[in-house]
């Protein structure tokens, strides 16, 4: 029976690198729409804005309904939608009047499909009838960040070898990745979570004061992951000079492995790390990051800066849920959502302020980038007053962990 399960994982995994399909390639085009659309940054910034905002809909959306319309409708509707807004991608800002709307209509729709996977992939990993749950957990949460290497290293060996002005036809390619997941959804066992919807609710979670500052941390984890991220690209290649293969190499990939190593040596070591004292050196290493991407004059630092930003991300968004998972035990489909929403309210804020502040400075991505301090400076304090927090209340139950 456990064998069975294993296609179920392999559906959660593929439904991750899908995610990160959608959430990483339109990046990758930013000046490529800016030159050949003529669309200015401020309004490239709206991409992601709106990518993350329609995500955060769909999270409060799923703590509500998922449990009564059902965990494999959903998982297939997220797939579909992914599919088709790939496909979107590639042809409405061409069939439409205004491009910027084609793109933008575009990236609500796969949204749409990632907020659906987001949200659910990890409660139905958590259902599967593993015995080592946490490492199959943690495994999700680094497919994210592989399905990025994988986007972004075949995206420009692709851009290579045919050139980036067939950036229409990869889009399509990269749809065929949700489309066999839909078969996966389909057939998989799936096995419904144990609170099948009895869980804490959303009302008993907003009256819990640490869930309020695990909501806070999630916006900063959000911000500080994804202004980095989904800058990266541009970054490298108007600040740092590089060409558009080495900047997305240099920039995105890598941000994206460091970022997978780091969540691996969470899953491995995480019982023998203090978790809350791993974030707080984490979110210190994300401020000094922003800082030397944003104030050094030197290409090499300022690129160290973007690639160990990574790193230091990386623990934030899977530790704050290790650490509601371990507290609220019975938080079920509501919290991972609002979790989830949380974290994409600070990925549709983040890089809005990022592109918002580099147009109003002369297109200066570096000002940008300095703006962006703003995020790791309120996750430390808020892990400050969520450690405080659990040191009054006494020792965590047990409880999952990922």
């Amino acid at each position: 029976m456990v064998q069975n399960y294993r296609k179920t994982l392999l559906a959660c995994y593929l439904g991750f690198v899908t995610q990160a399909i959608t959430a990483n390639f339109a990046p990758l085009l930013f000046l490529k729409f800016h030159t050949d659309y003529n669309i200015p940054l401020g309004k490239i910034a709206l991409i992601p804005g709106t990518f993350f905002v329609t995500q955060l809909i769909i999270d409060v959306l799923c703590a509500r309904f998922a449990d009564r319309i059902g965990y494999r409708r959903c998982a297939v509707a997220s797939e579909v939608c992914s599919a088709a807004g790939l496909v979107g991608l590639a042809f409405l800002p061409e069939l439409l009047p205004d491009p910027f709307t084609g793109i933008l209509l575009s990236a609500v729709i796969y949204a749409v499909g990632s907020g659906l996977i987001e949200v659910l992939g990890s409660p139905i990993v958590e259902a599967c009838p593993f015995e080592h749950k946490e490492a199959a957990m943690s495994l999700l949460h680094s497919f994210y960040c592989w399905g990025t290497v994988g986007v972004i290293l075949l995206s420009t060996l692709f851009f290579a070898v045919f050139g980036i002005g067939s950036w229409k036809i990869l889009a399509c390619i990269w749809a065929v990745v949700p489309l066999y997941n839909v078969c996966n959804f389909a057939v998989c066992p799936m096995a419904h979570p144990a609170d099948s919807g009895r869980g804490t609710g959303i009302g008993g979670l907003l009256h819990m004061p640490m869930f309020w500052i695990a909501l806070i941390l999630m916006v900063c984890a959000g911000a500080s992951e994804l202004s980095m991220a989904q800058w990266a690209s541009a970054y490298a290649e108007s600040a740092l000079g590089l060409s558009k293969a080495a900047g997305d190499l240099a920039g995105p990939c890598m941000f994206a492995v460091t970022m997978g190593v780091s969540r691996m040596i969470y899953g491995k070591y995480g019982d023998r790390l203090d978790l809350m004292k791993y974030m707080q050196g984490s979110g210190l290493l994300c401020l000094l990051c922003y800082l030397a991407a944003s104030l050094s004059d030197a290409p090499a630092v300022g690129l160290a800066g973007c690639i160990l930003c990574g790193f230091s991300v990386g623990i934030l968004w899977p530790g704050t849920i290790s650490i509601c998972s371990g507290r609220i035990p019975a938080g079920g489909t509501a919290m991972f959502a609002l979790l989830a929403m949380a974290g994409d309210l600070g990925g549709a804020f983040g890089p809005g302020l990022v592109g918002g502040v580099s147009q109003r400075t002369g297109d200066n991505l570096q000002r940008g980038m300095l703006a962006g301090c703003v995020f790791p400076l309120v996750l430390m304090a808020a892990l400050f007053i969520l450690r405080g927090l659990r040191q009054s209340q006494g020792p965590k139950p047990e409880g999952p962990s990922q």
